[in-house]
């Protein structure tokens, strides 16, 4: 069955290479997935199809693989999959509603189109040499081609008999297969079997098929209610059709096999929306007592001669949209008649109709009563009987389908595998036939009422009837109805899975080996045995995200192979890979029903890969267990090496053959070999005698042992097959190895050893003991019993007692022989001992006089210590201190031996503090705290209670105390930060000189806070105090920590470990085991999907090539080299980890998990591409200054190349290149080459794959053609000539062929190029006006005394005039009361009490609120600092109001004094960016935008003009202008004269307006003359000169209004004009009009006939000009965002950054976690409040005229940049304003610049409180004195002196300020303000 087109997983782009590596970066997407390095599967071929694949075919005998996919055919080899034919078999013109073209007599008036072939059928008929191929296309219309060439085809359609007319063809011959791509389709090739009337059958071979319903009422059917759909009704859900092509060919595919038989069964129309079948899979059977046969009957490893049944599996789909209707899987069976005798039950062969055998039974999948129930067949696999069970079983794979026709309830539903056995299926079908026909039971058995064929009566009993055995099978002509059996077969699921798709099945070694593809590409191998209960379970990916086809089949030749396809790839996957296991016992273990031991060979292997395998013992399967590995055991296992051996004997167990008869040897390793026999048979326990390793060949002992074990192996055939061990040991040794412990030690061995107490030796014979006695067990022999010695001082004399045990032995022999020894040097006693050092122990041993290396055994070591008190004791304590020690010290001006023997008393001085670390430490205590010093203490117990960091205990730790030197102690907690000495108190009190702190150390923020799961990123957390304490911990979630760590004061830097889940996690800061601080929450993204969001993610494509991440979704990597042709796998380390398939590991949570990470992706490696020229000539001739156009051919590859992949050189001469086809590229020279060598190699390089196609020839001698003119005749001279002539005319005519090809090709791009020709003259015009400026003064640029001024009093001049010119005149008091009033705003407390309080009543208006705002700002300018704490102390009370409301709303209006002040605060912190980044681009703009307003005509009344962006400003009339150029001098502006370019629709005015900025571009708006002061004289000839102007005595009348003179009115072309200034002239003011007349005007002479010329067209068809507009100014308007919206790395935007994460901080304590707040807030604060506040008045920051035309414009651009920073979507309709409609197309870029440039800020390094203050203060210094503060403050004393109560008031109210008195200092002010008002006068 083709599965659907929309089925399964999309399919994964691959990646192919060639066998030299490319040097561009290929694109890593998703890659055709290798097995896992340590998986039971392994995936040997693979064969990728560029379109969906729909089925295949197996033919064993010919070796050959048959894949159909949409479009196409292709016909592979069996074992490698490599292609030998493709077929294109589509897309092809069609319609569902017109019949197939092979009916001629049909025609069909509906439209084809092109349609694409979607496979139905692929079945073979081997015994006709036919390949069966039915498509989709023509109604299901269905080839005949050839087997072994796919490409041929056998029977052509119509079909012709032996050259006579071709058979009448019928619809029913050509509708076989369904003819939509959804709808399923299942074939079966029926073959007349052998013995059966001489090989022949009547009727032939025929076609078994099963279609879904695709006529009308179908989901499937187009829609249409044409009568004629009824003729697409006829088609039959089974039918059996004629497929004898070597018979009557008129009934090819017809069913009409014979006149009696009934060969379809087809549902009734009426009842197909309840019955809709859906088929999964047809097979034959022969029975219970034989084995399955697979669909063409030479598929499956073991095949029946005669197969006796066709099963059909199939659905019953759900009805769609009946909540109620239930899929059902249903399993239907038809009677072949063919039987070894003709039939099952053995009578003669009888041909069976479909319809009287057809019976179907539904199949149960699920669990126990009321448990869940699959109810969706998906596939099935019928399995033939096993050792491990003798009975036929089904195998089906179901799936928990959706009510209501949904399909599964989920992408990849839960489905389970259900196993049923043949036995029951037969058993069903024989009683419910019996009870229809002979016992009726209604409630057992139907009649199938729903197809046509089963209309009759019911099931009832037949009079005087017996039924046969074959009748119970297949029923009889006098019963021929199709049965429906009513109780389903049920079974329990084996196995439980997500998203199986298909099953196949193997009886295996005492095993059932299950294979299942997955929905996502995996395929599962699960062993069950006998029992059905699974014993393991491995998996491999065989194509990442690809639908495993529910079809899957083992290769029939090689059955441990099986063929497995995908969306798009055919795959061979081996079944087992034996080889990865090394032993038997891993061989076995693992279970892997294909694996086993192979004895003879010593390796894992499939059981035919191992020789004699079938042989008994030579092969161990893993149903054997372990415990038949073969072993084997060495007796004697110990040798004494004194003793002679002659052999020995080897017992080999477990599964061996008999080795009698074989050529063996014993191996002992290094070469060495001796002879092995074995003397009988007996597989359980065979025995063979060797030859003993010889004397001399025994392998020397190690120094430390006395043994030595050898290895050794029994060789067969010269190949080990086991191995074991056996031990040499010499008990004379073990004396020797253990001296002072020899008798214990000889005693003890697990050698059979005696010790002779006489010769005190060990010996493995008790004879060589003599007659002396000797010891048996190792507590009888002689030994020291260490006791307590007191410490001895150096040089003193001692006498040391020794015990002694068991010395009966040797009293008499060995006790006067007895010495001392010390170190090995005899001593006598008493003993005198010395040491150098602070103490020594000596050891203490008897030693046998005479035996220097023979001791007395001393299994506990005695030991005396020896101290010295001069040595090692620096200081009192510590000399003192050595009195616990047992020594007898006491400090006396250095340290000596108290030779008193009563103890003295001393005292120390006071303790001596050197070092303290650390220095700092948390609250919380905890702290390891390092005291270093002298004389502090002499024992622990005089400081453990005496340690103080101020008033707070440090707990000293007695296992790190160092006497008088170190303590270490753990600090207490503090309630709060301080910092003291330190103090030990021992007797006397000693402080530090060194402080220590306790301090709150803080957490800010953590970057980067995402990284991938993997771990390994490069995290660093940012605070201060965070150096502080004695051990740090960073911990994930609690439990894991971060490596690495690298930790100053402000940052902690660590490294991310693996993560477990995706998912947030917790990540603090915890110090000395306390509690965690600074708790974050970083995200882990799914691994991939690599982000380039910081640069501490390296990330490498093994082997180790360096990836470049592209952004979130791409990373390109340069592949590496290959020597072959094949597939490489492909693994990722993400910071040093390697990458695992997460997805996998979460879908297959039961795979093991010991298996190692394994690469998910392939790089698939290519043959090398192969290039040649267009003739494949070698040698190219060509003349240097001709055209040269070089035709390169390409040979038919798989690489996908793209053109700018390939580079050509001619010597070292690029060619310029152009893919003309796939396999044609074309490559032109436009420079001359180089002569000076006469051959140049032309050569093509794809990556690092270079080829050398052909060498040319450049400028090639004419000597040759000289000397042939002067020895040959005129006449051949002449021949010649012309030939020479002729050849080189037609090379240059070839040549210029086809480089004029060359030209044709790229005419379409030229014609591009001149569309745009109109955009490119305005960027032209604008480049030649930047070029003009000088861009020192060409932009003008207002001071930034006047751009603030402007700025924060927009409407209001007088006082912005004032605070830049005002001089001041004071009375007696006034400067002492401007001063005081100054003090008080610079306090804090002051002003903002001051502020809330004027913003408290209801008459300081709005206007108020903003004057006070920028008086503030002045006043306050020289201290930016103190301005900015106030304005965010306001801010903080503003959000706290608006954060209890709505947040959203907050700074969306300048409604309070803050607000403002934050205008003014980002104007004053932007103007720098503004002047040097943002002002050249918006700059051009304005004039770019005034220069496309003045290329059209511009009504001088209305204002309205041709080229606009408002709608408002759009001049809808068809108003022709033309261009004149005017010839203008002018006394002014520093030029005399200039050419000026107006429209002859212009006014006067408009022309003086042009001319004037053409003299004054360079020069500042403000000293331009004003229009009205100039005059303009025309110099009509030389004697007659004009004054022009808009209105005089010639102006014309029209309606009662006078038009304004133009250009074109004085019939002004090309002229003289001279520019004057004049006196200033009043307009007339009579009513006048330009080049419209007013809409109300133009309504009121409607009834004029002098309208009636007036062209009537509808306004809005001009509304294309707003577009042509916009589309000229894009450039400008995309530079002018872009400058706005970026960061300049030289000077990032300092305050932005500051007070974003101002925002930030206030919106996260409030715990508002909204992103969209956060983006309103900041939207409100910069691009509201200040860049739309620039965009709409250029006039703030130039010194040029903003007329009201570019103020609308300047609107449309504004409204633009609103919508592009605001997250509401916009709705738009036809009947949105054009203003919004203009730049939708733009608006979602602009919005993903404007959150980069978001994101792009927060990611800057935070700014700290003294470098934002360093900023401030760098800009108050910039421009100080800029302003006279002093008026300001006049300003602001008067809304003081205004609100004087209710500020009064506020202060007496407000604790802080009334305990500063405050109140009496503003009371003093009003003092000396009183009547001595603030004058103001003007300069001017």
């Amino acid at each position: 069955m083709a599965p659907p087109a929309t089925g399964g997983a999309a399919r994964s782009p691959r990646l192919l290479g060639v066998t030299t590596p490319l040097p561009l970066p290929l694109l890593l997407l998703l890659l055709t997935p290798l097995l896992a390095g340590s998986s039971a599967l392994e995936i040997q071929r693979r064969f990728p199809s560029p379109t969906p694949t729909n089925n295949f075919a197996l033919d064993g005998p010919g070796g050959k693989v048959y894949l159909a996919a949409v479009n196409r055919l292709y016909q592979l080899s069996g074992p490698n999959l490599s292609l030998e034919v493709e077929e294109a078999v589509g897309p092809v013109r069609d319609n569902p509603l017109c019949h197939a073209p092979q009916l001629p007599q049909a025609s069909c008036e509906h439209p084809k189109m092109l349609t694409n072939n979607y496979n139905k059928i692929l079945q073979l008929d081997p015994g006709q040499g036919l390949v069966v191929v039915c498509g989709s296309v023509y109604q299901g219309f269905c080839q005949l081609r050839r087997l072994g060439n796919i490409s041929a085809v056998a029977v052509s359609f119509p079909p012709t008999a032996d050259g006579a007319e071709p058979v009448a063809v019928f619809p029913s011959m050509l509708n076989v297969a369904a003819n939509h791509p959804n709808a399923s389709t299942v074939g079966l090739v029926l073959e007349p079997p052998s013995g059966v009337l001489g090989g022949a059958s009547p009727g032939g071979t025929r076609l078994l098929v099963g279609a879904t319903y695709t006529g009308l009422g179908s989901q499937f059917f187009p829609p249409n209610q044409s009568l004629e759909d009824h003729r697409f009704e006829n088609t039959p859900e089974i039918a059996i059709r004629s497929l004898d092509t070597r018979g009557d060919l008129a009934k090819l595919f017809t069913f009409d096999l014979n006149p009696s038989d009934d060969n379809i069964l087809k549902i009734k129309q009426g009842v197909k929306a309840q019955h809709k079948l859906g088929f999964v899979r047809a097979f034959l059977h022969p029975g219970s007592s034989g084995a399955p046969e697979t669909p063409h009957g030479r598929d499956g490893p073991q095949m029946p001669a005669n197969p006796a049944y066709a099963y059909l599996a199939l659905n019953s789909e759900a009805k769609a949209g009946d909540k109620e209707s239930q899929s059902h899987s249903l399993l239907a069976r038809i009677c072949l008649g063919w039987g070894p005798a003709g039939g099952p039950g053995g009578a003669a062969a009888e041909t069976k109709k479909l319809t009287e055998s057809y019976i179907q039974l539904k199949l149960h999948c699920g669990g126990q009563a009321g448990g869940e129930v699959f109810n969706r067949l998906v596939s099935v696999f019928p399995a033939a009987p096993g050792p491990s069970r003798p009975e036929d079983l089904l195998f089906g794979v179901f799936e928990r389908a959706a009510p209501g026709g949904t399909g599964a309830a989920t992408t990849r539903a839960q489905s389970a595998l259900c196993v049923f056995r043949f036995r029951d299926i037969e058993g069903a079908i024989r009683a419910a036939r019996n009870a229809c026909f002979v016992d009726p039971s209604p409630d057992v058995v139907a009649v199938l009422e729903s197809v046509v064929q089963g209309t009759g009566p019911a099931c009832e009993k037949k009079r005087n009837i017996q039924l046969q055995p074959e009748q119970l099978d297949c029923g009889a002509a006098h019963l021929q109805h199709p049965l429906s059996i009513l109780q389903p077969l049920k079974a329990t699921p084996v196995f439980r899975y997500q998203g199986l798709t298909s099953v196949a099945v193997a009886s295996v070694n005492n095993y059932t080996v299950v294979f299942l593809g997955t929905a996502n590409g995996r395929l599962l191998k699960i062993n069950l045995n006998g029992t059905m209960d699974m014993m393991s379970r491995k998996s491999i990916t065989v194509a990442y995200g690809e639908a495993v086809h529910h079809i899957m089949q083992f290769d029939p030749i090689d059955p441990s192979y099986l063929y497995v396809m995908t969306s798009y790839q055919m795959a061979r996957v081996k079944v087992a890979v034996c080889d990865q296991y090394t032993t038997c016992t891993d061989c076995l273990a693992a279970e892997d029903a294909y694996c086993g031991w192979c004895a003879m060979e010593t390796r894992c292997s499939l059981q035919h890969e191992c020789a004699n395998s079938t042989q008994p013992h030579f092969w161990t399967s893993a149903s054997e267990g372990i415990q038949r590995c073969p072993s084997m055991t060495i007796l004697p296992s110990e040798i004494n090496i004194h003793k002679a051996y002659s052999g020995m004997i080897i017992q080999i167990s477990g599964n061996m053959p008999s080795l009698s008869g074989m050529e063996m040897a014993c191996d002992y390793g290094n070469g060495i070999h001796t002879v092995a026999k074995v003397p009988g048979q007996d597989f359980s326990h065979q025995i063979a005698f060797c030859n003993f390793l010889p004397r001399d060949k025994y392998p020397d002992f190690p120094s430390d042992q006395d043994h030595v074990t050898v290895q050794t192996a029994v060789q067969v055939n010269g190949r080990n097959i086991v191995w074991a061990n056996f031990t040499i040991y010499d008990c004379t040794r073990t004396g020797r190895v253990y001296p002072h412990t020899a008798c214990t030690s000889c005693l003890s061995t697990r050698w059979p050893c005696f010790w002779c107490i006489q010769q005190h030796t060990c010996v493995s014979n008790v004879s060589e003991c003599g007659n002396t006695p000797n010891l048996t067990d190792s507590q009888g022999c002689p030994r020291i019993l260490p006791m307590p010695l007191a410490p001895v001082p150096t040089g003193g004399l001692q006498n040391i007692h020794v015990s002694l045990a068991n010395t009966d032995f040797i009293s008499q022999v060995m006790a006067p022989s007895l010495v001392w020894s010390l170190h090995s040097r005899p001593l006598c006693s008493p003993l005198q001992l010395h040491t150098p050092q602070r103490s020594q122990i000596f050891p203490v041993n008897l030693q046998l006089k005479g035996k220097p290396d023979r001791f007395i055994d001393s299994p506990e070591k005695m030991t005396v210590e020896v101290y010295n008190c001069a040595m090692g004791s620096t200081d009192c304590s510590q000399c003192m201190g050595r009195e616990d020690l047992g020594h007898r010290c006491i400090w006396n001006e250095g340290c000596r031996l108290n030779q008193n023997p009563q103890p003295v008393t001393t005292t120390c001085p006071a303790p001596e503090i050197r070092k303290i670390e650390p220095l700092s430490g948390p609250l919380e205590g905890g702290t390891l705290l390092t005291i270093r010093g002298k004389n502090l203490g002499r024992r622990f117990s005089e400081v453990a209670h005496s340690t103080w960091i101020g008033g707070v205990a440090c707990e000293p730790l007695e296992s790190r105390y160092i006497v008088s030197e170190e303590i270490v102690c753990w600090t207490g907690p503090s309630p709060s930060p301080f910092s003291d000495v330190i103090t030990v108190n021992v007797s006397k009190e000693g402080k530090s000189r060194e402080r220590y702190s306790y301090v709150l150390p803080v957490v800010y923020s953590m970057e980067p806070d995402i990284g991938p799961k993997a771990g390994g990123t490069r995290v660093t957390i940012r605070g201060s105090d965070l150096g502080v304490g004695s051990e740090l911990h960073v911990l994930v979630n609690d439990t894991k920590q971060c490596l690495n760590l690298v930790r100053t004061d402000s940052t902690i830097t660590c490294t991310m470990p693996r993560g477990e889940l995706l998912a947030t996690v917790r990540v603090c800061v915890r110090f000395e085991h306390k509690s965690c601080i600074g708790a974050h929450s970083p995200t882990l993204p799914p691994p991939h999907a690599f982000h380039s969001y910081h640069t501490g993610t390296d990330l490498f494509l093994s082997p180790f090539q360096l990836c470049k991440v592209l952004n979130s979704t791409l990373i390109t990597c340069p592949s590496p080299g290959a020597t072959a042709n094949k597939s490489a796998p492909v693994n990722f380390f993400i910071n040093g980890q390697p990458y695992e398939d997460e997805q996998v590991a979460m879908e297959d949570p039961g795979e093991p998990k010991n298996l190692l990470p394994s690469s998910r992706f392939s790089l698939e490696y290519l043959p090398d591409p192969q290039f040649s020229t267009a003739k494949r000539e070698k040698w190219i001739k060509h003349h240097p200054g001709e055209p040269l156009t070089l035709v390169i051919h390409k040979e038919h590859d798989n690489l996908g190349l793209e053109c700018r992949e390939y580079q050509v050189k001619i010597g070292q001469t690029s060619c310029e290149i152009q893919i003309v086809s796939d396999r044609v590229i074309h490559c032109s020279v436009n420079e001359s080459l180089s002569t000076s060598e006469g051959h140049l190699p032309i050569t093509i390089q794809v990556g690092n794959f270079n080829q050398t196609i052909a060498t040319m020839q450049l400028g090639e001698s004419e000597t040759a053609i000289t000397v042939s003119v002067v020895i040959c005749s005129v006449l051949l001279l002449l021949s010649i000539v012309g030939l020479f002539v002729f050849c080189t005319k037609s090379r240059r005519a070839e040549r210029y062929w086809q480089k004029t090809l060359l030209q044709m090709e790229e005419m379409e791009s030229q014609i591009r190029e001149e569309i745009r020709k109109g955009f490119a003259e305005l960027q032209t015009d604008m480049t030649d006006l930047t070029k003009e400026l000088n861009r020192s003064q060409g932009i003008p640029f207002l001071e930034y005394k006047h751009f603030v001024t402007r700025t924060f009093f927009p409407k209001v001049r007088t006082i912005s005039v004032q605070i830049l010119k005002c001089r001041t005149k004071n009375r007696e008091g006034t400067w002492e009361g401007i001063a005081l009033f100054s003090t008080l705003l610079n306090n804090k407390h002051f002003l903002i009490v001051f502020v809330h309080a004027l913003e408290q009543q209801k008459d300081f208006a709005v206007r108020d609120r903003c004057n006070l705002a920028s008086l503030l700002t002045i006043a306050l300018h020289g201290k930016l600092e103190y301005y900015t704490s106030i304005m965010k102390d306001l801010l903080v009370d503003l959000i706290d109001a608006s954060a209890s409301k709505n947040p959203k709303l907050m700074l969306r209006r300048t409604e309070s004094v803050v607000e403002k002040m934050l205008t003014n605060w980002m104007s004053i912190c932007m103007y720098s960016y503004l002047r040097e980044t943002v002002g050249e681009p918006f700059f051009l703009l304005l004039c770019a935008i005034k220069q496309q307003i003045n290329k059209g005509s511009i009504d001088a009344i209305t204002g309205k003009a041709r080229y606009t962006l408002n709608e408002e400003w759009l001049l809808r009339e068809n108003i022709e202008a033309k261009p004149r150029n005017l010839n203008v001098s002018f006394q002014g502006c520093g030029m005399d004269s200039l050419s000026v370019r107006a429209m002859d629709t212009d006014t006067l005015t408009q022309v003086k307006e042009k001319i004037l900025e053409a003299f004054c571009k360079n020069v500042p708006y403000s000293q331009w003359p004003r229009v009205e002061e100039v005059d303009l004289e025309w110099f009509a000839s030389s004697t007659h000169s004009y004054i022009l102007r808009d209105l005089d005595d010639t102006s014309v009348v029209e309606d009662g209004r006078k038009k304004l003179n133009t250009l074109a009115h004085y019939k002004v072309k090309q002229a003289h004009l001279s520019f004057s200034l004049s006196a200033l002239k009043d307009l007339d003011t009579e009513k006048y009009f330009h080049l419209v007349l007013p809409t109300d005007e133009l309504i009121e002479s409607k009834k004029s006939h002098k309208q009636s010329h007036r062209k009537k067209v509808l306004p809005e068809i001009y509304l294309t000009r707003l577009l042509s507009t916009k589309g000229t100014l894009q450039k400008f308007l995309d530079d002018l965002f872009k400058a706005i919206l970026s960061i300049r790395e030289d000077k990032p935007p300092l305050a932005i950054k500051y007070f974003f994460d101002f925002l930030e901080e206030q919106a996260e304590k409030r715990g508002i976690t909204d992103p969209d707040t956060l983006h309103i807030w900041k939207t409100n604060s910069l691009p509201l409040r200040f860049w739309v506040n620039i965009l709409k008045n250029p006039q703030f920051v130039f010194d040029i005229d903003k007329t009201d035309h570019i103020d609308a414009c300047l609107s449309v651009i504004a409204q633009a940049f609103i919508d592009a920073c605001s997250i509401s979507d916009l709705q738009l309709g036809k009947d949105s304003p054009t203003n919004k409609l203009l730049y939708a197309k733009e608006i979602p870029e602009y919005r993903k610049i404007v959150q980069r440039y978001y994101k792009q800020i927060h990611d800057m390094t935070p700014l700290s409180e003294q470098e934002m203050n360093a900023h401030l203060a760098e800009e108050s210094r910039k421009y100080r004195n800029e302003f006279n503060t002093k008026v300001a403050m006049a300003e602001i004393y008067k809304y003081a002196k205004r609100y004087r109560p209710q500020i009064m008031a506020a202060l007496e109210t407000n604790a802080t300020t009334r305990r500063t008195q405050l109140q009496h200092k503003f009371e003093q002010v009003i003092a000396l303000m009183e009547d001595n008002i603030y004058e103001c006068c003007s300069e001017a």
